[in-house]
Protein backbone atom coordinates (compact mmCIF):
# COMPACT_ATOMS: atom_id res chain seq x y z
CA UNK A 1 0.00 0.00 0.00
CA UNK A 2 2.77 2.41 0.88
CA UNK A 3 4.56 1.85 -2.41
CA UNK A 4 1.32 2.34 -4.37
CA UNK A 5 0.69 5.59 -2.53
CA UNK A 6 4.17 6.85 -3.28
CA UNK A 7 3.81 6.01 -6.97
CA UNK A 8 0.50 7.86 -7.13
CA UNK A 9 1.98 10.98 -5.57
CA UNK A 10 4.93 10.86 -7.92
CA UNK A 11 2.65 10.54 -10.97
CA UNK A 12 0.91 13.75 -9.96
CA UNK A 13 4.22 15.52 -9.39
CA UNK A 14 5.80 14.50 -12.69
CA UNK A 15 2.67 15.30 -14.66
CA UNK A 16 2.63 18.77 -13.08
CA UNK A 17 6.27 19.25 -13.97
CA UNK A 18 5.57 18.42 -17.62
CA UNK A 19 2.71 20.91 -17.72
CA UNK A 20 4.90 23.70 -16.37
CA UNK A 21 7.58 22.89 -18.91
CA UNK A 22 10.34 22.53 -16.32
CA UNK A 23 11.46 19.19 -17.72
CA UNK A 24 10.31 16.59 -20.17
CA UNK A 25 8.88 14.23 -17.60
CA UNK A 26 7.69 10.90 -18.92
CA UNK A 27 4.24 9.85 -17.86
CA UNK A 28 2.43 6.57 -17.79
CA UNK A 29 0.73 7.34 -21.13
CA UNK A 30 4.02 7.46 -23.05
CA UNK A 31 4.24 4.57 -25.52
CA UNK A 32 6.83 2.00 -24.49
CA UNK A 33 9.96 1.81 -26.61
CA UNK A 34 10.05 -1.46 -28.50
CA UNK A 35 12.63 -4.02 -27.37
CA UNK A 36 11.42 -6.61 -29.88
CA UNK A 37 14.16 -8.76 -31.38
CA UNK A 38 14.77 -9.20 -35.10
CA UNK A 39 16.80 -12.32 -34.35
CA UNK A 40 17.96 -13.97 -31.12
CA UNK A 41 20.21 -11.45 -29.38
CA UNK A 42 19.66 -8.70 -31.96
CA UNK A 43 17.34 -5.68 -32.14
CA UNK A 44 18.16 -5.33 -35.82
CA UNK A 45 20.17 -7.24 -38.39
CA UNK A 46 21.50 -5.39 -41.45
CA UNK A 47 19.88 -6.36 -44.72
CA UNK A 48 22.67 -7.36 -47.10
CA UNK A 49 20.53 -6.33 -50.09
CA UNK A 50 20.15 -2.77 -48.72
CA UNK A 51 21.79 0.01 -50.76
CA UNK A 52 25.36 0.66 -49.63
CA UNK A 53 28.27 2.95 -50.33
CA UNK A 54 26.84 6.21 -49.01
CA UNK A 55 27.94 8.40 -46.12
CA UNK A 56 26.62 7.20 -42.75
CA UNK A 57 25.64 10.07 -40.43
CA UNK A 58 25.29 9.30 -36.71
CA UNK A 59 24.29 11.82 -34.06
CA UNK A 60 25.34 11.36 -30.44
CA UNK A 61 24.82 13.38 -27.29
CA UNK A 62 28.38 14.21 -26.26
CA UNK A 63 31.97 13.89 -27.41
CA UNK A 64 35.04 12.25 -25.96
CA UNK A 65 36.30 14.44 -23.13
CA UNK A 66 39.28 13.01 -21.29
CA UNK A 67 42.30 14.52 -19.61
CA UNK A 68 44.36 12.01 -21.59
CA UNK A 69 43.11 13.27 -24.95
CA UNK A 70 42.52 10.45 -27.44
CA UNK A 71 44.65 7.90 -25.57
CA UNK A 72 42.22 4.96 -25.28
CA UNK A 73 43.81 3.77 -22.05
CA UNK A 74 42.56 6.94 -20.37
CA UNK A 75 39.03 6.70 -21.77
CA UNK A 76 36.61 6.77 -18.85
CA UNK A 77 33.20 7.37 -20.42
CA UNK A 78 31.02 5.06 -22.48
CA UNK A 79 30.91 7.51 -25.39
CA UNK A 80 34.72 7.64 -25.48
CA UNK A 81 34.86 3.85 -25.46
CA UNK A 82 32.49 3.73 -28.42
CA UNK A 83 34.10 6.45 -30.56
CA UNK A 84 37.68 5.37 -29.91
CA UNK A 85 36.60 1.75 -30.35
CA UNK A 86 35.97 2.49 -34.02
CA UNK A 87 39.73 2.75 -34.54
CA UNK A 88 41.02 0.40 -31.85
CA UNK A 89 40.51 -3.30 -31.23
CA UNK A 90 40.99 -5.44 -28.14
CA UNK A 91 42.14 -9.00 -27.50
CA UNK A 92 38.59 -10.11 -26.67
CA UNK A 93 35.14 -8.77 -27.42
CA UNK A 94 31.55 -9.37 -26.31
CA UNK A 95 28.99 -11.26 -28.38
CA UNK A 96 25.21 -10.80 -28.55
CA UNK A 97 24.79 -12.87 -25.37
CA UNK A 98 27.32 -10.67 -23.49
CA UNK A 99 29.68 -13.64 -23.51
CA UNK A 100 33.42 -13.14 -24.11
CA UNK A 101 34.40 -13.84 -27.73
CA UNK A 102 37.65 -13.74 -29.74
CA UNK A 103 38.88 -10.55 -31.37
CA UNK A 104 42.62 -9.81 -31.79
CA UNK A 105 43.16 -12.98 -29.78
CA UNK A 106 41.68 -15.71 -31.94
CA UNK A 107 41.78 -18.20 -29.07
CA UNK A 108 43.22 -18.72 -25.59
CA UNK A 109 44.05 -21.46 -23.16
CA UNK A 110 44.02 -21.37 -19.36
CA UNK A 111 46.58 -23.93 -18.11
CA UNK A 112 45.71 -22.83 -14.57
CA UNK A 113 43.25 -20.42 -12.96
CA UNK A 114 45.93 -17.72 -13.01
CA UNK A 115 47.44 -18.24 -16.46
CA UNK A 116 46.08 -17.12 -19.85
CA UNK A 117 47.85 -18.02 -23.10
CA UNK A 118 46.56 -15.98 -26.06
CA UNK A 119 46.99 -16.85 -29.73
CA UNK A 120 46.99 -13.65 -31.76
CA UNK A 121 45.36 -12.92 -35.11
CA UNK A 122 47.82 -13.05 -38.02
CA UNK A 123 45.88 -10.51 -40.13
CA UNK A 124 45.68 -7.56 -37.73
CA UNK A 125 47.28 -4.47 -39.27
CA UNK A 126 47.45 -0.94 -37.91
CA UNK A 127 46.01 1.77 -40.14
CA UNK A 128 49.56 2.89 -41.04
CA UNK A 129 50.09 -0.48 -42.72
CA UNK A 130 52.27 -2.18 -40.08
CA UNK A 131 51.22 -5.62 -38.89
CA UNK A 132 50.39 -6.01 -35.21
CA UNK A 133 52.92 -8.05 -33.24
CA UNK A 134 53.06 -9.84 -29.92
CA UNK A 135 55.31 -7.00 -28.73
CA UNK A 136 52.46 -4.54 -29.33
CA UNK A 137 50.18 -6.64 -27.13
CA UNK A 138 52.75 -7.01 -24.35
CA UNK A 139 53.69 -3.34 -24.50
CA UNK A 140 50.08 -2.15 -24.48
CA UNK A 141 49.08 -4.14 -21.41
CA UNK A 142 52.32 -3.28 -19.60
CA UNK A 143 51.78 0.42 -20.39
CA UNK A 144 48.30 0.21 -18.84
CA UNK A 145 49.76 -1.42 -15.72
CA UNK A 146 52.67 1.02 -15.44
CA UNK A 147 50.51 4.12 -15.90
CA UNK A 148 47.38 3.33 -13.88
CA UNK A 149 44.06 4.65 -15.19
CA UNK A 150 40.50 3.90 -14.15
CA UNK A 151 40.55 0.72 -16.20
CA UNK A 152 43.79 -0.64 -14.73
CA UNK A 153 41.92 -1.74 -11.63
CA UNK A 154 39.44 -3.66 -13.78
CA UNK A 155 42.26 -5.82 -15.24
CA UNK A 156 42.75 -7.43 -11.84
CA UNK A 157 45.97 -8.69 -10.24
CA UNK A 158 48.20 -9.02 -13.32
CA UNK A 159 51.62 -10.33 -12.23
CA UNK A 160 53.31 -10.53 -15.63
CA UNK A 161 52.73 -10.14 -19.39
CA UNK A 162 55.15 -12.04 -21.64
CA UNK A 163 55.69 -12.77 -25.30
CA UNK A 164 55.82 -16.56 -25.50
CA UNK A 165 55.76 -16.94 -29.30
CA UNK A 166 55.64 -14.90 -32.51
CA UNK A 167 51.87 -14.78 -32.19
CA UNK A 168 51.48 -15.80 -28.57
CA UNK A 169 51.26 -13.81 -25.34
CA UNK A 170 50.95 -15.22 -21.82
CA UNK A 171 49.43 -13.25 -18.95
CA UNK A 172 49.89 -14.50 -15.40
CA UNK A 173 47.76 -13.31 -12.51
CA UNK A 174 48.84 -13.30 -8.87
CA UNK A 175 45.46 -14.78 -7.86
CA UNK A 176 42.33 -15.94 -9.72
CA UNK A 177 40.28 -13.11 -11.21
CA UNK A 178 37.12 -14.29 -12.97
CA UNK A 179 36.35 -11.07 -14.94
CA UNK A 180 39.79 -10.88 -16.58
CA UNK A 181 38.69 -11.82 -20.11
CA UNK A 182 35.67 -9.50 -19.91
CA UNK A 183 37.91 -6.65 -18.73
CA UNK A 184 40.10 -7.12 -21.82
CA UNK A 185 37.08 -6.51 -24.05
CA UNK A 186 36.75 -2.77 -23.47
CA UNK A 187 38.51 0.01 -25.38
CA UNK A 188 40.96 1.04 -22.57
CA UNK A 189 42.54 -2.41 -22.99
CA UNK A 190 43.08 -1.84 -26.74
CA UNK A 191 46.24 -2.94 -28.48
CA UNK A 192 48.33 0.12 -29.35
CA UNK A 193 51.12 0.65 -31.94
CA UNK A 194 53.84 0.42 -29.31
CA UNK A 195 56.79 0.61 -31.72
CA UNK A 196 55.60 3.97 -33.06
CA UNK A 197 54.72 5.26 -29.58
CA UNK A 198 58.09 4.30 -28.09
CA UNK A 199 59.93 5.81 -31.08
CA UNK A 200 58.05 9.07 -30.61
CA UNK A 201 56.57 8.80 -34.09
CA UNK A 202 52.97 8.96 -32.86
CA UNK A 203 51.40 11.06 -30.11
CA UNK A 204 48.61 8.72 -29.10
CA UNK A 205 46.87 11.49 -27.19
CA UNK A 206 46.41 13.43 -30.43
CA UNK A 207 46.07 10.74 -33.11
CA UNK A 208 44.21 7.43 -33.10
CA UNK A 209 46.26 4.66 -34.73
CA UNK A 210 44.75 1.24 -34.22
CA UNK A 211 43.86 -1.96 -36.01
CA UNK A 212 40.13 -1.15 -36.03
CA UNK A 213 37.96 -0.85 -39.13
CA UNK A 214 37.93 2.96 -39.30
CA UNK A 215 40.44 5.81 -39.28
CA UNK A 216 39.60 9.24 -37.88
CA UNK A 217 40.43 11.79 -40.58
CA UNK A 218 38.92 14.91 -39.00
CA UNK A 219 37.70 16.00 -35.57
CA UNK A 220 36.34 19.23 -34.15
CA UNK A 221 35.80 18.84 -30.41
CA UNK A 222 32.14 18.84 -29.43
CA UNK A 223 31.13 19.28 -33.07
CA UNK A 224 31.91 16.31 -35.30
CA UNK A 225 34.14 13.42 -36.31
CA UNK A 226 34.84 12.03 -39.77
CA UNK A 227 36.02 8.44 -40.20
CA UNK A 228 37.23 6.67 -43.34
CA UNK A 229 37.77 2.92 -43.77
CA UNK A 230 41.06 1.40 -42.58
CA UNK A 231 42.09 -0.15 -45.89
CA UNK A 232 44.17 -2.75 -44.04
CA UNK A 233 41.29 -4.12 -41.98
CA UNK A 234 39.91 -7.56 -42.98
CA UNK A 235 36.40 -6.04 -43.34
CA UNK A 236 37.52 -3.03 -45.41
CA UNK A 237 36.27 -4.53 -48.66
CA UNK A 238 32.80 -5.32 -47.34
CA UNK A 239 31.96 -2.14 -45.42
CA UNK A 240 28.43 -0.97 -46.24
CA UNK A 241 29.21 2.75 -46.28
CA UNK A 242 31.89 5.00 -47.77
CA UNK A 243 32.53 7.15 -44.70
CA UNK A 244 31.13 7.80 -41.24
CA UNK A 245 30.34 11.22 -39.83
CA UNK A 246 29.50 11.53 -36.14
CA UNK A 247 27.76 14.77 -35.23
CA UNK A 248 27.83 15.87 -31.59
CA UNK A 249 24.34 17.22 -30.90
CA UNK A 250 23.69 17.87 -27.25
CA UNK A 251 19.98 18.56 -27.46
CA UNK A 252 17.78 15.45 -27.60
CA UNK A 253 14.95 17.16 -29.51
CA UNK A 254 17.42 18.34 -32.16
CA UNK A 255 18.65 14.78 -32.66
CA UNK A 256 15.07 13.62 -33.05
CA UNK A 257 14.51 16.41 -35.59
CA UNK A 258 17.58 15.21 -37.48
CA UNK A 259 15.98 11.83 -37.95
CA UNK A 260 12.76 13.48 -39.11
CA UNK A 261 14.35 15.73 -41.75
CA UNK A 262 16.91 13.16 -42.92
CA UNK A 263 20.03 15.02 -41.75
CA UNK A 264 20.82 12.03 -39.52
CA UNK A 265 20.67 8.34 -40.37
CA UNK A 266 21.07 7.05 -36.84
CA UNK A 267 20.97 8.65 -33.38
CA UNK A 268 21.12 7.90 -29.68
CA UNK A 269 18.18 9.51 -27.91
CA UNK A 270 18.45 8.38 -24.27
CA UNK A 271 14.88 9.23 -23.29
CA UNK A 272 11.90 6.91 -23.67
CA UNK A 273 9.85 10.05 -24.43
CA UNK A 274 11.55 10.19 -27.82
CA UNK A 275 9.37 7.34 -29.06
CA UNK A 276 6.42 9.69 -28.71
CA UNK A 277 8.29 12.57 -30.34
CA UNK A 278 8.95 10.38 -33.38
CA UNK A 279 5.72 8.41 -33.42
CA UNK A 280 4.51 10.11 -36.61
CA UNK A 281 7.86 10.30 -38.37
CA UNK A 282 7.95 8.34 -41.60
CA UNK A 283 10.68 5.72 -41.98
CA UNK A 284 12.00 6.14 -38.42
CA UNK A 285 12.34 3.18 -36.07
CA UNK A 286 12.85 3.77 -32.35
CA UNK A 287 14.15 0.88 -30.26
CA UNK A 288 15.20 0.28 -26.70
CA UNK A 289 18.55 -1.43 -26.26
CA UNK A 290 18.78 -3.09 -22.89
CA UNK A 291 21.90 -2.45 -20.87
CA UNK A 292 23.66 -3.89 -17.91
CA UNK A 293 24.27 -0.23 -16.99
CA UNK A 294 22.29 1.09 -14.07
CA UNK A 295 21.43 4.39 -12.44
CA UNK A 296 22.48 4.88 -8.85
CA UNK A 297 22.27 7.40 -6.03
CA UNK A 298 25.36 8.67 -4.24
CA UNK A 299 24.91 9.62 -0.58
CA UNK A 300 27.82 11.73 0.59
CA UNK A 301 28.82 10.30 3.95
CA UNK A 302 32.20 12.08 3.93
CA UNK A 303 31.48 15.78 3.44
CA UNK A 304 27.72 15.97 2.97
CA UNK A 305 25.16 16.80 5.66
CA UNK A 306 26.47 15.48 9.00
CA UNK A 307 23.40 13.27 9.43
CA UNK A 308 24.47 11.25 6.37
CA UNK A 309 27.38 9.79 8.35
CA UNK A 310 24.75 7.70 10.16
CA UNK A 311 24.14 4.39 8.35
CA UNK A 312 20.58 4.26 9.71
CA UNK A 313 19.77 7.61 8.08
CA UNK A 314 21.26 6.53 4.76
CA UNK A 315 19.34 3.25 4.86
CA UNK A 316 16.11 5.12 5.63
CA UNK A 317 16.67 7.20 2.48
CA UNK A 318 17.46 4.07 0.50
CA UNK A 319 14.39 2.18 1.67
CA UNK A 320 12.07 5.12 0.86
CA UNK A 321 12.97 5.12 -2.84
CA UNK A 322 10.34 3.46 -5.02
CA UNK A 323 12.15 1.75 -7.92
CA UNK A 324 8.86 0.66 -9.48
CA UNK A 325 7.71 4.28 -9.72
CA UNK A 326 11.04 5.30 -11.28
CA UNK A 327 10.64 2.54 -13.84
CA UNK A 328 7.09 3.50 -14.73
CA UNK A 329 7.50 7.27 -14.72
CA UNK A 330 10.98 7.74 -16.17
CA UNK A 331 11.27 4.68 -18.38
CA UNK A 332 7.71 3.79 -19.36
CA UNK A 333 8.00 0.43 -17.64
CA UNK A 334 10.85 -0.71 -19.91
CA UNK A 335 13.42 -1.52 -17.21
CA UNK A 336 13.68 -2.85 -13.66
CA UNK A 337 15.50 -2.59 -10.36
CA UNK A 338 19.09 -3.75 -9.87
CA UNK A 339 21.49 -4.49 -7.05
CA UNK A 340 25.18 -3.66 -7.38
CA UNK A 341 25.61 -6.75 -9.55
CA UNK A 342 23.64 -5.82 -12.70
CA UNK A 343 20.28 -7.60 -12.79
CA UNK A 344 20.17 -10.20 -15.54
CA UNK A 345 23.86 -11.13 -15.64
CA UNK A 346 24.71 -14.66 -14.47
CA UNK A 347 24.94 -15.05 -10.67
CA UNK A 348 23.67 -11.50 -10.04
CA UNK A 349 21.64 -10.92 -6.89
CA UNK A 350 17.86 -10.51 -6.87
CA UNK A 351 16.97 -6.84 -6.19
CA UNK A 352 13.58 -7.70 -4.71
CA UNK A 353 15.35 -9.61 -1.93
CA UNK A 354 17.48 -6.70 -0.72
CA UNK A 355 16.93 -5.35 2.81
CA UNK A 356 15.68 -1.98 1.48
CA UNK A 357 13.10 -3.71 -0.73
CA UNK A 358 11.53 -5.53 2.19
CA UNK A 359 11.79 -2.82 4.86
CA UNK A 360 8.89 -0.98 6.48
CA UNK A 361 8.50 2.63 5.30
CA UNK A 362 7.23 3.57 8.77
CA UNK A 363 10.60 2.57 10.20
CA UNK A 364 12.34 4.86 7.71
CA UNK A 365 10.14 7.77 8.72
CA UNK A 366 10.82 7.11 12.40
CA UNK A 367 14.57 7.39 11.80
CA UNK A 368 14.19 10.76 10.10
CA UNK A 369 11.67 11.98 12.70
CA UNK A 370 14.18 11.18 15.42
CA UNK A 371 16.66 13.69 13.99
CA UNK A 372 13.93 16.30 13.44
CA UNK A 373 13.73 15.98 9.66
CA UNK A 374 16.37 16.57 7.02
CA UNK A 375 16.98 19.04 4.20
CA UNK A 376 19.29 17.84 1.41
CA UNK A 377 20.43 18.92 -2.03
CA UNK A 378 20.27 16.47 -4.93
CA UNK A 379 22.56 17.05 -7.91
CA UNK A 380 21.85 15.91 -11.47
CA UNK A 381 23.50 16.91 -14.76
CA UNK A 382 21.54 18.19 -17.70
CA UNK A 383 23.15 16.06 -20.43
CA UNK A 384 20.90 13.17 -19.42
CA UNK A 385 17.31 14.47 -18.97
CA UNK A 386 16.11 11.22 -17.39
CA UNK A 387 18.15 12.04 -14.28
CA UNK A 388 15.84 14.98 -13.57
CA UNK A 389 12.85 12.67 -13.96
CA UNK A 390 14.31 10.18 -11.51
CA UNK A 391 15.08 13.04 -9.12
CA UNK A 392 11.45 14.17 -9.21
CA UNK A 393 10.24 10.73 -8.21
CA UNK A 394 12.77 10.61 -5.38
CA UNK A 395 11.77 14.07 -4.19
CA UNK A 396 8.25 12.77 -3.64
CA UNK A 397 9.45 9.49 -2.09
CA UNK A 398 11.68 11.22 0.43
CA UNK A 399 9.12 13.88 1.33
CA UNK A 400 6.97 11.08 2.76
CA UNK A 401 9.60 10.24 5.37
CA UNK A 402 10.38 13.85 6.25
CA UNK A 403 13.34 14.52 3.95
CA UNK A 404 13.08 17.76 1.97
CA UNK A 405 15.06 17.61 -1.25
CA UNK A 406 16.24 20.53 -3.36
CA UNK A 407 17.10 19.43 -6.90
CA UNK A 408 19.99 21.19 -8.63
CA UNK A 409 20.38 20.68 -12.39
CA UNK A 410 23.96 21.44 -13.48
CA UNK A 411 26.10 21.26 -16.58
CA UNK A 412 28.36 18.23 -16.39
CA UNK A 413 31.57 20.17 -15.68
CA UNK A 414 30.01 21.88 -12.65
CA UNK A 415 28.40 18.63 -11.52
CA UNK A 416 31.73 16.80 -11.83
CA UNK A 417 33.60 19.44 -9.83
CA UNK A 418 31.10 19.27 -6.98
CA UNK A 419 30.76 15.47 -6.90
CA UNK A 420 34.30 14.29 -7.62
CA UNK A 421 36.27 17.28 -6.31
CA UNK A 422 38.11 17.01 -3.00
CA UNK A 423 36.32 17.85 -0.81
CA UNK A 424 33.10 16.92 -2.59
CA UNK A 425 30.23 19.39 -2.27
CA UNK A 426 26.83 17.67 -2.28
CA UNK A 427 24.45 15.63 -0.16
CA UNK A 428 22.85 13.42 -2.83
CA UNK A 429 23.76 12.97 -6.52
CA UNK A 430 22.49 10.81 -9.36
CA UNK A 431 24.56 9.17 -12.06
CA UNK A 432 24.97 5.78 -13.72
CA UNK A 433 27.56 3.02 -13.93
CA UNK A 434 28.39 0.90 -16.97
CA UNK A 435 27.42 -2.64 -16.06
CA UNK A 436 29.99 -4.41 -18.29
CA UNK A 437 29.63 -8.12 -19.04
CA UNK A 438 30.70 -9.72 -15.79
CA UNK A 439 28.82 -8.99 -12.55
CA UNK A 440 32.05 -8.79 -10.51
CA UNK A 441 33.44 -5.80 -12.44
CA UNK A 442 31.21 -2.93 -11.37
CA UNK A 443 31.28 -4.04 -7.73
CA UNK A 444 34.90 -2.86 -7.48
CA UNK A 445 33.68 0.75 -7.56
CA UNK A 446 32.30 0.14 -4.03
CA UNK A 447 35.91 -0.18 -2.84
CA UNK A 448 37.11 3.47 -2.67
CA UNK A 449 40.73 2.31 -2.53
CA UNK A 450 40.38 0.64 -5.93
CA UNK A 451 37.97 3.10 -7.56
CA UNK A 452 39.68 6.28 -6.38
CA UNK A 453 36.90 8.59 -7.59
CA UNK A 454 34.44 7.40 -4.94
CA UNK A 455 36.81 8.01 -2.02
CA UNK A 456 35.76 11.68 -1.74
CA UNK A 457 32.18 10.82 -0.85
CA UNK A 458 32.13 7.27 0.57
CA UNK A 459 34.10 5.32 3.16
CA UNK A 460 33.37 1.71 2.27
CA UNK A 461 34.31 -1.00 4.76
CA UNK A 462 36.74 -3.86 5.15
CA UNK A 463 33.83 -6.34 5.27
CA UNK A 464 32.47 -5.00 1.98
CA UNK A 465 35.93 -5.04 0.37
CA UNK A 466 36.36 -8.68 1.38
CA UNK A 467 33.08 -9.62 -0.29
CA UNK A 468 34.03 -7.64 -3.42
CA UNK A 469 37.31 -9.58 -3.59
CA UNK A 470 35.51 -12.88 -2.99
CA UNK A 471 33.17 -12.04 -5.87
CA UNK A 472 35.93 -11.62 -8.43
CA UNK A 473 38.10 -14.50 -7.23
CA UNK A 474 35.27 -17.04 -7.27
CA UNK A 475 34.43 -18.89 -10.47
CA UNK A 476 30.92 -18.41 -11.91
CA UNK A 477 28.31 -20.69 -10.38
CA UNK A 478 26.28 -21.19 -7.25
CA UNK A 479 29.10 -20.30 -4.86
CA UNK A 480 29.67 -16.96 -6.59
CA UNK A 481 25.92 -16.26 -6.62
CA UNK A 482 25.95 -16.73 -2.86
CA UNK A 483 28.81 -14.26 -2.48
CA UNK A 484 27.01 -11.70 -4.62
CA UNK A 485 23.85 -12.11 -2.56
CA UNK A 486 25.78 -11.21 0.61
CA UNK A 487 27.64 -8.41 -1.17
CA UNK A 488 24.47 -6.79 -2.50
CA UNK A 489 22.77 -6.98 0.89
CA UNK A 490 25.69 -5.41 2.76
CA UNK A 491 26.10 -2.59 0.23
CA UNK A 492 22.36 -2.01 0.44
CA UNK A 493 22.49 -1.74 4.23
CA UNK A 494 25.50 0.59 4.20
CA UNK A 495 23.77 2.74 1.55
CA UNK A 496 26.65 4.88 0.36
CA UNK A 497 26.03 4.19 -3.32
CA UNK A 498 22.54 2.90 -4.03
CA UNK A 499 21.66 1.10 -7.29
CA UNK A 500 18.24 2.11 -8.60
CA UNK A 501 17.18 0.75 -12.00
CA UNK A 502 18.86 -0.57 -15.14
CA UNK A 503 19.54 2.09 -17.75
CA UNK A 504 18.25 1.16 -21.22
CA UNK A 505 19.37 3.14 -24.28
CA UNK A 506 16.85 4.60 -26.68
CA UNK A 507 18.21 4.61 -30.19
CA UNK A 508 16.62 5.33 -33.54
CA UNK A 509 17.41 5.14 -37.22
CA UNK A 510 15.97 6.10 -40.58
CA UNK A 511 14.95 2.88 -42.29
CA UNK A 512 15.11 4.55 -45.71
CA UNK A 513 18.79 5.43 -45.43
CA UNK A 514 20.44 2.86 -43.15
CA UNK A 515 20.16 -0.79 -42.22
CA UNK A 516 22.02 -1.42 -38.94
CA UNK A 517 22.98 -4.44 -36.84
CA UNK A 518 22.25 -3.87 -33.15
CA UNK A 519 22.45 -6.23 -30.23
CA UNK A 520 19.54 -6.51 -27.84
CA UNK A 521 21.77 -5.98 -24.83
CA UNK A 522 25.00 -4.04 -24.31
CA UNK A 523 27.41 -3.72 -21.44
CA UNK A 524 29.97 -1.14 -22.54
CA UNK A 525 27.77 1.57 -24.09
CA UNK A 526 28.86 0.59 -27.60
CA UNK A 527 25.76 0.68 -29.79
CA UNK A 528 28.06 0.86 -32.84
CA UNK A 529 29.71 -2.43 -31.86
CA UNK A 530 28.66 -3.99 -35.19
CA UNK A 531 29.47 -0.94 -37.34
CA UNK A 532 31.17 -3.11 -39.98
CA UNK A 533 27.77 -4.65 -40.74
CA UNK A 534 25.87 -1.34 -41.14
CA UNK A 535 24.75 -0.48 -44.67
CA UNK A 536 23.97 3.09 -45.71
CA UNK A 537 22.62 4.10 -49.10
Amino acid sequence: MLRAARAGAAIVAVAALALTGCAAGADSSSPPVSQAEAAPGFLAVADESFDSGGELVVQVDYDTAEASGLDPQGAATARSWMIEGLSYETLTTIDEDLAVAPSLATSWETPSDTEYVFTLADDAVFSNGRAMTADDVVGSLQRLLDNPTTWTGQLGPVASVEKTGDLEVTVTLSEPYAPFLAALANTPAAVLPMAEIEAGEVDITQQMLGTGPLVATAHRQDEEWTFEPNEHHPDAGSLGFSSLRIDIVGDEATRAAGLRDGSADFAVLNSADSAELLSNAADVTVAGQKNTDYHYLMINSVSGDEALQDEAVRFAINSAIDRDAINELAFGGSTGASGITPAGLPDSCAPDGLPSATSDAADAKAVIDEIGGLELDLLVYTDEPVLAQIAQVMLQNLAEIGVTVSIEQLDYATYSDRVYGDPSDFDLALSWFAGYADPAMVTTWWNPGVAGFSSVYMSGSDELNELIAAGYTTEPGDERAGVFSELCALADEQSEMIPLVLRPSTIAWNTASVSPTLTTDEGYGDFLRHITEFRAG
